[in-house]
């Protein structure tokens, strides 16, 4: 009894110790407990009691997607699926029929073939929709169709497709498949080096090596760095690309968060390759995470001149965190600063607007840094390029082209009416513009903008109030308008629309590799470096 009386006395005395040295925490623990009490029990009620036969799984799934749509979009349930996924684009290196394949519920569309890999030699090519893989019908399957295409090296797998509106078979037998970080490297004249990295798996800092070492052999005295679409990846190998060109023991990034052992600083650790060589680094819209980390912290540095468009500003990190029967929680940890003490993130999360998107940092609010040689940096929205090229920055109406597939499906239509056979002179013309807007028409495109929603709001509330009538002549005037402005837009847009054309419809004859080099004779980021690291005293100028 004495025991038990000393426990029942301690036990109360350590909770107090608890609460007064961590009160916030404590709390949060009760309150965590207390919400996972309620939703067990409702779950339990709700699957024992309703009056249709529920899925628990599915259910789960929707509660979990639900729970994860509040916070930032990199903060991520995994099943098993995703996690291998995730490993593989970790490594670069999986088994299956070597091709980029975009998911859709009725059907796998391949968005690129691999050249000389599974999927290409079967002759499949960018645009072929697959509904049928073996006996499996997509459109019936509940799980991750990618995954299907999937499978042991050798084993054969065949997929029922259509292409231009005809139904295709073929079987394809799957293989190892190694997805290069560095796509190309190359000379661009007897001084200047090249190199594109693509992504920032296991593989990229090994690879960026190899590529700067041949080129410094084949006679580099300059270097281009073109991290152009490339949305990141591992930390770690964004810290050794870094440390090629800066010494050992520089700081290259600093992480913050609320959990205190997440708070880090990361230092170079290495030699570095080149102390001295001009480097010259190309970043566009879809440059992030540890690309943001790469060029933001050389242009810190005063080590590289950035040139192109903004980049994405994502300044956030993640770690995955195991879960219970192999599925992960993928979660924002911390936000990462560059060596001037910037954040480049760009959205903000945790204030939305009335439709719940995440705002955008407005420019007002960007606060300003200094460069290792004083020269102003800015955070809040992405990189900013050194030297900004306007081409190279979508415009709306260009994110929605995109976004809705609009210049790779007519890029698909535009593969199988025209042959094109010297990569190196391909230019579309006028009336290769027209027939795009023309596709554009006849396939009923559309976006709507700001004004525009603003105006059916009003016009909604005008029907209420019964002024509908009195106000429908200017309405449908200001409508009209808006059309006119909205078809202007599209040729306001035309050489950045053609640019992005050129681009697609090249990597349908010449695959990736061929885009890289007609990048190389036509690219204006390219030209510009290139004019750039040809005077000494222009490059030097941009870091003073």
């Amino acid at each position: 009894m004495k025991r038990i009386f000393k426990k029942r006395i301690i036990l109360p005395v350590f909770t107090v110790v608890i609460l007064l040295t961590g009160t916030a925490f404590k709390s949060d623990f009760f309150e965590i407990a207390k919400q996972i009490e309620i939703f067990t029990t409702l779950f339990k009620e709700l699957n024992m009691n309703y009056v249709d036969e529920t899925n628990p799984g599915d259910l789960m799934d929707t509660a979990i997607k639900s729970m994860l749509e509040d916070l930032d979009p990199y903060t991520v349930f995994m099943n098993e699926q995703d996690v291998e996924a995730a490993r593989i684009r970790q490594t670069g290196d999986y088994t299956g029929i070597g091709a980029s394949v975009r998911t859709f519920k009725d059907k796998l569309v391949i968005v690129e073939p691999y050249k000389d890999y599974p999927a290409d030699k079967a002759g499949l090519k960018a645009g072929d929709e697959i509904i049928k893989v073996d006996d499996i019908v997509v459109a019936d399957f509940k799980d991750s169709a990618g995954d299907l295409l999937k499978g042991a090296p050798n084993s054969k797998v065949n997929v029922t497709y259509l292409r231009q509106g005809k139904i295709e078979t073929a079987t394809i037998t799957r293989q190892e498949v190694e997805v290069k970080a560095v796509p190309l490297y190359k000379m661009l004249d007897d001084k200047i080096g090249y190199v594109a990295l693509a992504k920032f798996n296991s593989k990229a800092s090994q690879e960026t090596k190899n590529a700067i070492l041949a080129l410094k052999a084949d006679g580099a005295q300059q270097l281009v760095l073109d991290l152009r679409g490339n949305p990141g990846g591992l930390l770690r190998e964004a810290i050794k690309i870094v440390n090629f060109f800066v010494p050992k023991g520089q700081l290259v990034v600093t992480t913050k968060s609320k959990v205190k052992k997440y708070n880090r600083t990361y230092v170079t650790k290495e030699n570095p390759l080149d102390l001295e060589i001009p480097l010259v680094v190309l970043v566009d819209g879809g440059s992030a995470s540890a690309s943001e980390i790469v060029s933001g912290s050389l242009q810190d540095l005063d080590r590289a001149i950035i040139i192109g468009a903004r980049s994405f500003g994502k300044g956030l990190v993640q770690r995955p965190k195991p879960l219970t029967y192999g599925t992960q929680l993928k979660v924002t940890i911390s936000r990462y600063y560059t060596p001037s003490g910037r954040c480049i993130q760009s959205l903000d999360y945790w204030n939305r607007d009335k439709e719940g998107n995440a705002v955008r940092v407005k420019q007002e609010n960007y606060n300003e840094f200094k460069t290792k040689n004083g020269r102003p940096v800015f955070d809040g929205g992405g990189v900013k390029p050194d030297i900004e090229i306007g081409l190279t920055n979508p415009s709306k109406i260009t994110k929605t082209l995109i976004e809705n597939d609009y210049i790779f499906n007519y890029a698909t239509e535009y593969y199988y009416n025209n042959s094109v056979d010297d990569l190196l002179s391909f230019k579309l013309s006028d009336s290769d513009f027209n027939a795009f807007k023309n596709y554009l028409n006849t396939h009923n495109f559309d976006f709507e903008t700001k004004t525009e929603k603003a105006l059916n709001k009003a016009m909604l509330i005008a029907v209420e109030e019964e002024l509908d009538t009195d106000l429908a002549k200017d309405y449908n005037a200001l409508i009209s308008n808006l059309n006119k402005l909205k078809s202007k837009a599209v040729d306001d847009n035309k050489q950045q629309l053609l640019s992005l054309l050129e681009n697609e419809i090249i990597k349908r004859y010449f695959y990736r590799e061929g885009l890289y080099n007609y990048y190389l004779a036509n690219n204006i980021e390219i030209k510009k470096a290139k004019e750039i690291l040809s005077n000494s005293n222009t490059y030097n100028g941009y870091l003073r």
